[in-house]
């Protein structure tokens, strides 16, 4: 993820992050991208159920049962080894996380454990004792789901309403003391809608949001022809930039990221070289800590059957099971070939990509995009962007 407004507003310093060490598990949840030692960020899918029926969703989701999913006790090993390994975050997500019966009582004791609890949700589920609930239990941030206003989110989620249940979900979270932000998935059929989320966000008061690109994953897959093209893409993401430039401006300072394209930390480096802005240098420098993509190494998954994945997106290549092995040994066993690339990319990617001279600060980009788009996992990410005088050396 790239830090719009830590970077482009300087909200964030180099020496910020230096005095934690850039330790991810001394590192504050804002700075916690650019930690030194990247262990994982783990997503996990506690349930694959879920309430709303979305045409991105990686996971497929019906609201039904399904079978296979880690019992009580199971989460809890896993949320003792997590923490015993060092994992600086544990994000709960699904489906909807909000249909698990022991939610409530798995953040409870991931934080305890001295985890950071997020949740990722559709936001449709949060009433007051939800959110109060959340607020006890220590949550550190609530992720609400928002691909647009009203009727454009709605046919995004498959139900009618889902719009106006999730803000009201949102502005329960607000009123707990809960931190709570939105995440937007961009495609052609509501870029035009990112204005319209910035002034929702200003509107309301939240304090962050996040802009995240087409992964072709799921059921997202079928919407690989609804990616935007070069040229929009970079529309878009310099709206992201001059909204977020005026909104703190103007003394309403969300904190802005994008996400899963990773090229845009070169884009945005590139525009404040050519602005001479002064944070340049800055922003060079964290972008370098950032080190781009992270499937495989700073980010990982966890299923609801056990199963793990370089991310969330990355659905099918498992690279172990949680109730065969642990996750801290499934993670750190560089003898399953694909794991052991991933912790270095750079002598694998192929094409435009191997010869980039943003290879360090874009990491590669995504790979699982790659490989649904061309087969091979290694060609070049469909969805950069930066023309070949931008990538030269």
């Amino acid at each position: 993820m790239i830090g719009i407004s830590k970077l482009y507003c300087g909200t964030v310093e180099p020496g910020d992050v230096l005095r934690y060490r850039a330790e991810g598990r001394r590192l504050p949840a804002h700075l916690l991208q650019f930690a030194d030692d990247k262990k994982p960020v783990v997503v996990w899918n506690a349930t694959r159920r879920c309430n709303l029926r979305c045409v991105h969703c990686y996971s497929r989701s019906e609201d039904r049962a399904y079978g296979g999913e880690l019992s009580t006790d199971e989460a809890r090993r896993l949320i003792d080894d997590l923490a015993d390994f060092g994992a600086p975050v544990l994000l709960f997500s699904g489906g909807e996380p909000l249909l698990r019966h022991d939610l409530f009582d798995l953040v409870e004791y991931a934080v305890g454990r001295g985890l950071r609890a997020v949740i990722s949700t559709n936001g449709t589920r949060i009433d007051d004792a939800a959110a109060a609930r959340f607020r006890d239990a220590g949550l550190g941030y609530v992720g609400v789901s928002l691909d647009g206003l009203g009727d454009v989110n709605d046919r995004f989620r498959g139900v009618a309403g889902a719009f106006e249940r999730a803000l009201a979900g949102i502005r329960r979270c607000l009123a707990a003391g809960v931190k709570v932000g939105l995440r937007f998935t961009i495609t052609r059929r509501n870029a035009d809608e990112v204005d319209r989320i910035f002034d929702l966000v200003r509107d309301e008061g939240i304090p962050r949001v996040c802009f995240y690109h087409l992964v072709y994953a799921g059921r997202g897959t079928s919407l690989m022809e609804e990616d935007l093209d070069h040229a929009q893409t970079r529309r878009v993401v310099d709206t992201i930039i001059d909204r977020t430039a005026d909104l703190h401006a103007h003394h309403h300072g969300p904190e802005v990221l994008t996400v899963d394209n990773h090229a845009d930390g070169p884009y945005l480096a590139i525009r404040m070289q050519r602005e001479g802005h002064p944070l340049a240098d800055a922003a060079m420098e964290l972008l370098r800590m950032n080190q781009g993509n992270q499937s495989g190494r700073g980010i990982g998954c966890v299923s609801w059957d056990g199963s793990v994945h370089p991310d969330q997106f990355w659905r099918h290549t498992v690279l172990g099971n949680v109730r065969d092995r642990p996750f801290s040994e499934i993670w750190t066993d560089t003898s399953q070939p694909l794991l052991a690339k991933l912790k270095d990319k750079r002598p694998h990617v192929k094409g435009r990509c191997a010869a980039c001279r943003w290879l360090d600060v874009c990491g590669g980009n995504f790979r699982v995009r790659a490989e649904a788009a061309t087969g091979d996992l290694w060609a070049p990410d469909p969805a950069c962007y930066l023309t070949d005088d931008e990538i030269r050396k």
